[in-house]
């Protein structure tokens, strides 16, 4: 039965996901890429002069079929995988990776595209349509059509590699985390630990016909026992595991992986005429070059370090008078910082989270949003979905017109990845003059409501649902004519704005008093944890900093030069973490080995641009608070110019249109307390 590649036949065209089976996969990917080929075919044949409508648009809306059967197949391989998918998705990659290849290495295609390129002064084409063309264009030329023959065979095999070699860096990162277990029988041995935290691993015990407590590296998990448990040894034991991942000469060790990646990125920059990936990259982003990047870097860094140095002599202090530690090791920091938060603010996470019932804090959420953008959510019974634990949304504007399809994915399980993001199903176009609404989905990893407790969330897991639905509402307030341009299709380094902006809201008092109630008594969160909440905003800002900071000097450092030349991971991370370096080094860990955003998802030379978007996100947000947090005025400026739009013009001319002039980094080091 082809039940992916024709319409659906469901309520809002939303994907069938009780009714597909995991067979169904490769004929449909086989089916589909026919389909996609069979439209390319007809752009090329036809004998009209190419044009803007029968070229480039005709183009941009070629392969739907195959874009969402890839959007529902990945996005479960993400969420909801087994082996079964694992090993469809490892047939799957070559034969998109090879499709890919066939459309931008296609010769006749490419004349065409350039041919209307070549026109383009004369085409009175509008904003978006003149984007459209520039990027249809860019995506030939930057990815090989002006290649030799020989040279386009190559840029292929490397193509396909990366691609299988990406996935199986994932697998082996998801393999490595369930692998993991410390399973715990002695009840001293939880002394510190939330109660909530317990409880979880006491059920996950249970479920596996255990005695006693397993815990996990999973987050919901590693990061409490990380942060409260008192005893040091076992702390060391799930840190070290943490960090080891993909770092243990096993089957699932990932060094070789790494090292193959970052070489088939070079090689392939250098085979398009780059002097790296980096380079490759940048030319596609807000900063524009590697040297851009550094220097944003180094900026930063100068400013953050004295402020880090000086927060991570208190914390060494704090812990020596407290338990006498000689030597802070990377096991102690949370651990520690959490405890000096505690006496500095009164503050703690185990305070705060009865206040938090993830349900209410989902709502908050929904109605802030409905304050902004005047957009209201309703529970859908009638959607299908991948899990029942997924919850589903038709989000609908003041006239009741649905805006978007919206699903809801917040717990861990097994074959689900560790982290938060956010996707899409569909996406948000216009077409034969019907605006085709997206299908917008977040996926998160929070503690499991338990047989006494609802789901109650810490404020950092607060912060990342805040985050990954601001992500969502770009995705689903899109209004542009061509998919390739809609929603989050920008540029990296500004995708993170409207994500990281709405985290904002979840400070301030009276986006709070929307959401925060406790679980049991429905009190409002009190003013004073309000405030205290503020006041701490900036704690170990600069350590904070300092560690993002790294993360993207350790992505340059794999993608800005040529990789052949780095021989151990272990060695070549040590150097890239000098300037940033502020615990000792643990023998047994690297990061590269499961830093799956940069060696599976989007981020490679790109890890800057969460800091650089805070830059753009501090300055925007300063435009909220001057004309009040819940302005209509700036709202609709925000949602006019940056969310609707997509990537249908370049990024700093909508942010100056919505700001009135460029970003400055002096709203972020005010907000974060390091002027």
């Amino acid at each position: 039965m082809k039940i992916l590649t024709t319409t659906f036949n469901t309520k809002y065209d939303t994907a069938p996901f009780s009714k597909i089976k995991n067979e169904d996969y490769l004929p449909a990917f086989i089916e589909g890429i026919a389909l996609a080929k069979a439209e390319i075919d007809s752009i090329v044949q036809n004998e009209e002069a190419p044009t803007f409508i029968n070229t480039i648009e005709a183009l941009d809306f070629s392969g739907y079929t195959l874009d969402r059967l890839s959007s529902i197949f990945f996005n479960l391989n993400s969420a909801e995988t087994n082996d079964e998918i694992q090993k469809i998705a490892q047939e799957v990659s070559p034969l998109l990776s090879d499709f890919g290849n066939d459309i931008r290495l296609n010769t006749e295609l490419f004349a065409k595209v350039k041919a209307v390129h070549e026109q383009k002064a004369t085409l009175n084409l509008n904003t978006e349509q003149t984007t459209l063309l520039n990027e249809k264009y860019k995506s030939f030329s930057r990815n090989g059509a002006n290649l030799e023959e020989d040279k386009k065979i190559k840029l292929r095999e490397i193509d396909k590699e990366l691609s299988k070699t990406s996935l199986q860096f994932g697998e082996n990162v998801l393999a490595e985390t369930r692998a993991f277990q410390l399973h715990l029988t002695d009840e001293k041995e939880l002394s510190g630990l939330p109660e909530g935290t317990i409880e979880a691993a006491r059920s996950l015990a249970k479920s596996e016909e255990k005695e006693g407590w397993i815990f996990t590296l999973d987050h919901p998990s590693y990061i409490p026992f990380v942060t409260y448990a008192d005893n040091r040894e076992l702390r060391k034991k799930m840190a070290i595991a943490f960090g080891a991942k993909g770092f243990q000469n096993n089957g699932l060790d990932n060094q070789q992986n790494v090292f193959k990646i970052a070489k088939l990125r070079f090689d392939r920059a250098q085979l398009l005429g780059y002097a790296s990936h980096a380079d490759f990259v940048l030319e596609e982003r807000m900063a524009e070059s590697p040297e851009k990047v550094k220097t944003f870097s180094k900026d930063l860094l100068e400013k953050a370090k004295p402020a880090a140095l000086k927060e991570f002599a208190e914390l060494t202090a704090f812990a020596k008078k407290l338990d006498g530690i000689e030597q802070l090791e990377k096991w102690d920091g949370a651990y520690y910082s959490e405890k000096l938060k505690q006496e500095l603010f009164n503050l703690d996470d185990e305070k705060l989270k009865p206040y938090f019932q993830l349900e209410k804090v989902l709502n908050g959420a929904f109605t802030v949003a409905q304050k902004l953008y005047g957009i209201t959510f309703e529970e859908s019974f009638e959607i299908d979905k991948y899990n029942d634990e997924v919850t589903t949304y038709e989000v609908k504007d003041s006239d009741g017109k649905l805006v978007s399809i919206f699903y809801a994915d917040f717990f861990p399980r097994k074959g689900k990845r560790n982290g938060a993001w956010m996707t899409s199903y569909k996406s948000q176009f216009v077409k034969d003059e019907i605006n085709e609404r997206p299908h917008i989905s977040i996926v998160c990893n929070f503690t499991k409501p338990t047989e006494t407790k609802p789901s109650l969330l810490t404020f950092n897991e607060v912060t990342t649902l805040f985050h990954e639905f601001g992500h969502a509402l770009h995705g689903m307030l899109a209004n542009t004519r061509y998919p390739s341009l809609s929603g989050t299709s920008v540029y990296w380094d500004f995708v993170e704005l409207p994500s990281q902006i709405m985290e904002n809201w979840c400070y301030e008092p009276e986006a709070l008093a929307l959401f925060a109630y406790h679980y049991k008594t429905n009190e409002m969160i009190p003013i004073e944890l309000v405030q205290k909440i503020k006041e701490s905003a900036n704690f170990q800002e600069g350590m904070v900093t300092m560690r993002q900071l790294s993360f993207g000097i350790l992505d340059m450092g794999w993608h800005a030069q040529d990789p052949s030349n780095i021989k151990d991971i272990k060695a070549f991370e040590t150097a890239q973490f000098a300037e940033t370096q502020l615990f000792p080094d643990v023998k047994e860990n690297v990061m590269s080995t499961a830093f799956s955003h940069i060696f599976q998802g989007g981020y490679s030379a790109g890890y800057y641009s969460y800091k650089w978007a805070e830059v753009l996100d501090a300055d925007a947000f300063e435009f909220f608070q001057e004309k009040g947090i819940f302005s209509k005025e700036v709202a609709a400026k925000f949602k006019d110019n940056i969310l609707s739009k997509g990537g249908t013009e370049h990024p700093m001319l909508l942010y100056k249109r919505f700001r009135g002039h460029e970003p400055s980094p002096d709203a972020l080091l005010k907000r974060a307390g390091l002027l």
